[in-house]
């Protein structure tokens, strides 16, 4: 079990200083940053609302910036591998597939939680102009990252799947996005005015069960609900085996 941990954790590092030798880490977390500022102190009308909280102002658009800077995080994880001829070598190396598949995995998640952590003067400013429920921010945090993480699961298997990034890119976004919308209120409303019989209701519950924003909801508000934490480490699992199989079938062939 040691020797596993010592090869997935090689990997994370090869990958992390993968990241920071070129541009793509720098541009992220400052795109990033900018965006959570702005959206936090201007879009959301901060100031003008005097409720010292980041449950609405700042992790409300989590979801939405996800949804595009994430899977450019995830999109070169193995469609670069492909794409050089290097996947072949580096399962030749003393490592199985699943070592490689969660070092990389553990490597881009990590990266995402310093670009959250960045985030921390958001924090302090909240703190500094009035007495928010710390609590519930962390919460908060968690639950982002834990969100960032199902989005990134699901751009490994997409970047597994082809050699191109921009296809990987174009693929992860839209299941994302479907994640998303299918829990969106006015998806909701529409689905249910579309039949009104009890198993159609039931068939669009079914849905948004699998909502991203459904299951966020709860922990942006502090609420740690067990279920919710469920879903995000199945989001994550159930890629993740899906890029192991994807990996599988391609050195078969």
């Amino acid at each position: 079990m040691n020797t596993a941990l010592r090869h997935i954790w090689t990997i994370a590092k090869r990958e992390l200083a993968a990241y920071f030798t070129s541009p793509l880490a720098y541009v992220f977390i400052v795109i990033f940053l900018l965006l959570c500022g702005f959206f936090t102190f201007f879009v959301s009308d901060f100031f003008r609302r005097g409720d010292a909280s980041l449950a609405r102002a700042f992790f409300d658009w989590h979801p939405w910036f996800y949804l595009f800077l994430v899977p450019a995080v995830g999109m070169r994880l193995w469609a670069e591998e492909r794409r050089l001829g290097t996947i072949e070598l580096l399962f030749t190396m003393p490592i199985t597939p699943w070592q490689a598949i969660v070092g990389k995995f553990v490597a881009s998640w990590l990266f995402l939680a310093l670009a959250l952590a960045l985030t921390f003067p958001i924090w302090l400013t909240v703190n500094y102009l009035g007495d928010p429920e710390n609590g519930v921010i962390f919460a908060g945090y968690v639950g982002s990252w834990l969100m960032a993480g199902a989005y990134l699961a699901i751009s490994c298997t997409t970047s597994a799947m082809t050699r191109s990034q921009v296809v990987s890119f174009i693929l992860a976004l839209v299941v994302c996005l479907f994640l998303l919308l299918c829990g969106f209120a006015p998806v909701i409303n529409l689905l249910e005015r579309l039949g009104t019989s009890a198993t159609w209701r039931w068939l669009v519950e079914l849905i948004a069960s699998f909502s991203i924003i459904s299951h966020f909801e709860g922990l942006q508000r502090g609420v740690v609900d067990l279920r919710d934490v469920i879903y995000f480490l199945s989001v994550m699992i159930f890629a993740l085996f899906t890029t192991g199989v994807v990996l599988r079938a391609h050195r078969a062939g």
